[in-house]
């Protein structure tokens, strides 16, 4: 681990206190570079590395995989974009003929971006190899360079003179491979400080988990965290625990440290031949956002290589993925952010008038709040207009609403039938507990008929693995409204599960676009 300089400490110490930790974990995490990188790092980069850390560092202190990933991602776009216009400036100096345009330039910034991201350049792995990503990326921008240069070209419409291109190509490409250079060392550095290590769980116990540590060990972790082994062994055949690592507790407290601790990866070493253990662990995995695998490293069963992936050296069967990779997440994230402002814009007069109407119908605040399963079964507040009489309100949802329901009022009736209701939850989008679209959430005591929903519909829980939604592919398909049977809440369950499985960003823009008319029936919304 490399120490930070002295001045370093200094520019630190005078930074606020959340600042000063973040600043220097991330300035021990730089390799020496030489005398200008040393002079550089230790009177640029603290200021820097400040306010980098406010940025990719998560609530628990550990590298924000999706916020590192966009980072790079949005450097990459500004490398393309004012190597472009550098481009353009002494081209056209030297030759009269070259412009440029930040706007062209910008988005074709964007679309080199997205080639890049087809190709595999932002993944964790894939910033570990410098030598790696610095071909891919170079090849990707060749590709789009050429193809945006020599369509119009051989059209007869050239858009940009061949010494803009070239000297474009040079100051881009210099650029891009110095940044991957940069990126691969700190990736490095932050990995081995274990800020960028998949926070992971054993399930199993016996030889095989013994085994499995060992191989992970001779493999230097393989970027892992291991945080301990879950064992149901007792007695005689409890399963001694490597030394270094905790025995965080039996099968049956496995899904409550998932939901906690913000556990990755779980690596189940329960023999294949204990086929009912191992569905008893895998459903208690099911319906948290944890990728599943099982080691294969002890299996007699040897099947194609292409059947395995591969944690260092080690054989593993992928049972399960989390929803939405890193990028997606980041998709995911702008897309509600930037789609929920504009929203939020555009039905402000609506919102204006609601909240009247409400106000003039009945006694009682403009807003009602209910508490709500979220993402990971964690429990949010979800914002809603009040539709019932204040003293009449269920703020669990213990009792269903029912057509002529004597607890809505009557403006109630009216903006729940136009899910109307539903609007203030764009400011939970806004704050980051909702999306735009995903499964709606549902209240605590929320019942089909006289029992729970999760009492009556297997792997209910799984709908949890991605943020509740505003609307949804369940709502869009006419499953909205009353869940008096145990069918209803099937089916919605079903349809949200298949969103879950197939999300892209074009199916949430068709849910999005498609929802007004979805609402106008007002079907099943009493």
């Amino acid at each position: 681990m490399v120490t930070a300089p002295a001045t370093f400490a200094k520019l630190a110490m005078s930074a606020q206190t959340a600042d000063r930790t973040l600043a220097q974990r991330l300035a021990e995490a730089l390799p020496h570079a030489g005398a200008a990188a040393e002079r550089l790092r230790t009177l640029a980069w603290p200021l820097v590395l400040t306010r980098l850390g406010r940025v990719i560092f998560d609530s628990r202190g550990n590298v924000s995989r999706p916020k590192l990933l966009f980072v790079i991602a949005l450097v990459d776009v500004a490398i393309v974009t004012l190597a472009g216009l550098a481009a353009g400036e002494i081209a056209g100096r030297l030759d009269g003929m070259a412009s440029s345009s930040l706007l062209r330039e910008g988005i074709i910034g964007v679309l080199v971006m997205t080639v890049f991201h087809k190709s595999w350049c932002y993944t964790v792995a894939a910033l570990h190899s410098a030598s790696g990503e610095m071909i891919k990326v170079a090849s990707s921008f060749l590709i789009v360079i050429v193809t945006l240069a020599g369509v119009p070209y051989l059209m007869g419409h050239a858009v940009w003179t061949a010494l803009h291109l070239v000297v474009w190509l040079v100051l881009a490409l210099s650029a891009l491979c110095l940044a991957r250079l940069a990126t691969a060392s700190m990736v490095s550095s932050l990995t081995a400080q274990g800020l960028l290590r998949r926070r992971t769980v054993i399930v199993g116990g016996g030889k095989e988990t013994s085994d499995l540590i060992s191989a992970l060990a001779k493999d230097g972790g393989a970027h892992l965290e291991i945080l301990g082994v879950f064992d149901d062994r007792q007695g005689d055949r409890m399963s001694d625990v490597p030394a270094g690592l905790a025995r965080l507790g039996t099968f049956e407290e496995l899904a409550t440290f998932c939901s906690h601790a913000g556990v990755d990866l779980a690596i189940v070493t329960v023999p294949s031949r204990a086929e009912e253990r191992l569905l008893e662990i895998l459903s208690k995995l099911f319906a948290f956002e944890v990728d599943i695998r099982i080691s294969a490293l002890s299996s007699k069963l040897r099947l194609n290589s292409s059947a395995y992936s591969y944690i260092g050296e080690i054989p593993m069967l992928a049972v399960m993925d989390k929803p939405l990779s890193d990028w997606d997440i980041v998709t995911k994230g702008v897309e509600d952010r930037v789609l929920g402002a504009a929203l939020l814009l555009v039905v402000a007069p609506v919102m204006a008038l609601v909240a009247l109407a409400v106000r003039l119908d009945s006694k009682g605040p403009v807003l009602f709040k209910q508490r709500r399963y979220g993402f990971n079964n964690e429990l949010i507040e979800v914002y809603k207009f009040r539709s019932m009489y204040t003293d009449m309100s269920d703020a669990t949802a213990a009792k269903l609403v029912t057509k002529d329901d004597p607890r809505v009022t009557r403006v109630g009736r009216f903006i729940r039938r136009t899910s109307l209701d539903e609007l203030p939850q764009l400011f939970n989008v806004l704050l980051g507990q909702m999306s735009l679209v995903g499964p709606r959430p549902h209240a605590t005591q929320a019942k089909a008929g006289e029992d729970l929903y999760e009492d009556v519909v297997k792997g209910y829980f799984a709908r949890h693995k991605v943020k509740p939604g505003v609307t949804g592919w369940a709502q869009i398909n006419g499953w909205r409204g009353e869940t008096d049977t145990t069918e209803k809440i099937q089916r919605r369950v079903d349809y949200d599960l298949y969103y879950i499985d197939n999300w892209s960003l074009l199916l949430d823009l068709y849910v999005i676009a498609v929802t007004p008319f979805a609402l106008l029936s007002g079907k099943n919304a009493y």
